[in-house]
Formats: structure tokens, C-alpha cells, sequence
């Protein structure tokens, strides 16, 4: 195989991997960065047992095995939709009506996925927040020190880590394709220009950026997530409270106690606000995923460059 599609076959790994970017182009840039990632790790792995050989040789035959880039590429896009719907939960049938497409969020799957995600979302955050704040005031202030360099190289590899962790996270839980491998970068490139892609590369900082305010909205998500539910819950029960007697779901306000369900009219009125908020807070939790799934996609993944 001499050529692929009206094109020469690359002779070295950069050109194979520039035209599998090509190929990808429009693609979703979490793929990219995976197909990137897999097809240098074989190209090299190739290269490196047949030693002997010319790089161009070795691409060659692996332009056999392995695909050439034209061919990778549409066995990735087929295989993104094949594991997308192996992995994916069955979605809920589409509800035409007003009252169906209201209560179908409760037969999402990622609708308590989400819900999950802003109670962890506060843990999180602190992590985040913590190590990053930590990071970089030890770092920056060892950069007097030779330590301080290694130190601070260290630290944006361990945020490029957590990023990739968060994404796992968000994947999992919130359904938003996110990269599966470390982000790509060029291995033959000579360390210094390697070391200097970290700091000018604008995904590092956004990430960065990403962890710092992880805490304020996992406070925000905790905090509206904790005190919704508890409101919807406490309302629901009124019927339970008031068929044992109990006290039921009311306003405590410096010893002052004022019921929302003294009869069983206002118990059955406060159970129905209490299923209404329910819904609505289900529907919150969506609406959250799909924005935090949003800002995760274009702060933690970058469009892999060759």
C-alpha cells in the first residue's frame, strides 16, 4: 500500500500523526487526543523493535497492520459509536407532552448522575482548590532554590493528572465524551521545547483555572443540591408525619414554629409541593450537568496539535 485516499504515505511518525489530525478534523477533540495518544504509542513501540530499519520502512508495514491514517481515522469514528452505545445507558423514550417531558427526567439515568456529581462536587473542589493554591505558592517560592524549577514542573504534570481524573469523573457521571488517554504532545521534540510547550500551552492554565473554581460552584452545586432536597423530602413525608402524629414540615425561626401541615388537606398540599420541588430539582441537576459538562469540555480538552 503505497497510498491512501490520492496521498503519499507518511514517511515519519510526525507526518502520520498530522495526517490522522487531518483526517479527524471536526471530530470530536476528546477522540483526537485519544487517536493521537494510541497511534504514537504503537508507531514508536513499532519503531523501537525494529531498530534496524528505516522510519519510513517501519511505517510503511505498519501502514499494513495497523492502518494508514485515512483508515484509522474511520475506525475510530465507527468505534466511538460502538462503544458510545455499548457504554451509554438506554436512553428514556422521547415524551411529546408537557407533564411527560417533566417527569421523563426521573427515567434519566444521568439526571442522578448529575445529582451525585454536585453532592461530590464539594470534595472535589476543596482537592482541587487546595492542591492547586499549595502548588503553586511552594513552588513559585522554591524558584530561588534549584529545587524549585523540578518542583514546579512537577506540579503542572500533576494538574495535567487531575484534569484527566476530572474527566474521568465527568465522563462517568455527567455523559460528556471526555479524552481517555494523557494529553498528546510530540515525544521526539527535545526535552527543553517539551518543558517550554508546558508553560505556553493554553490548556495547562485553563485546567489550572479549571481546579480553582471547582470550589466555589462545588459549594454552590453542595449547597443547593443538600438544601432542595431536604426541603422536597421534608414536605413529602407531611402525610407519614401527620397519619403517626408527628410534627410535621414548618418554618423554625429562633424558637417560633410555624406548620405547613396541620390538617390532612395541608398535609396532602405540602406532599404535593414536595414531589413538584422534587421534579424540579431533578431537572436542576440536568440542567447543571449539561452546563458543567459544557465547561469541562473546553477547559480540560485541547485540539492536539502535531
Amino acid at each position: 500500500m503505497n497510498a491512501t485516499h490520492g496521498r503519499p504515505l507518511p514517511t515519519t511518525i510526525p507526518q502520520y500523526l498530522e495526517q490522522l489530525r487531518e483526517a479527524l478534523r471536526g471530530a470530536d477533540p476528546a477522540m483526537v487526543q485519544d487517536a493521537l495518544y494510541d497511534a504514537e504509542e504503537y508507531l514508536r513501540s513499532e519503531l523501537a523493535e525494529q531498530a534496524g530499519r528505516d522510519e519510513a520502512e517501519v511505517i510503511a508495514s505498519v501502514a499494513g497492520s495497523y492502518g494508514a491514517p485515512e483508515e484509522v481515522a474511520d475506525i475510530y469514528r465507527e468505534t466511538e459509536v460502538t462503544v458510545n452505545r455499548a457504554l451509554r445507558p438506554p436512553r428514556p423514550p422521547k415524551r411529546r407532552s408537557l407533564l411527560g417531558r417533566f417527569f421523563g427526567v426521573a427515567a434519566d439515568p444521568y439526571t442522578y448522575g448529575a445529582l451525585f456529581y454536585m453532592l461530590l462536587s464539594l470534595a472535589t473542589g476543596v482537592f482541587y482548590f487546595t492542591w492547586v493554591v499549595t502548588g503553586v505558592s511552594t513552588s513559585v517560592g522554591l524558584l530561588i532554590l534549584i529545587i524549585g524549577v523540578p518542583l514546579l514542573l512537577l506540579f503542572l504534570l500533576s494538574v495535567r493528572l487531575l484534569s484527566l481524573v476530572e474527566g474521568r469523573i465527568v465522563e462517568v457521571l455527567l455523559g460528556v465524551r471526555m479524552p481517555r488517554r494523557p494529553p498528546y504532545t510530540q515525544r521526539d521534540k527535545p526535552w527543553l521545547t517539551r518543558i517550554g510547550e508546558l508553560f505556553t500551552d493554553g490548556r495547562t492554565w485553563t485546567a489550572m483555572a479549571y481546579l480553582l473554581v471547582m470550589l466555589p460552584l462545588g459549594t454552590a452545586y453542595f449547597s443547593a443540591t443538600v438544601t432542595l432536597l431536604a426541603v422536597s423530602l421534608s414536605l413529602l413525608v407531611a402525610p407519614v408525619a401527620m397519619a403517626f402524629g408527628w410534627t410535621g414540615p414548618g418554618i423554625y425561626l429562633e424558637g417560633l414554629h410555624v406548620a405547613l401541615a396541620e390538617s390532612w388537606l395541608g398535609a396532602l398540599l405540602a406532599f404535593a409541593a414536595g414531589l413538584l420541588l422534587l421534579f424540579v430539582t431533578l431537572h436542576l441537576a440536568r440542567l447543571v450537568g449539561h452546563f458543567h459538562g459544557w465547561l469541562a469540555k473546553h477547559l480540560l480538552v485541547r485540539n492536539p496539535l502535531v
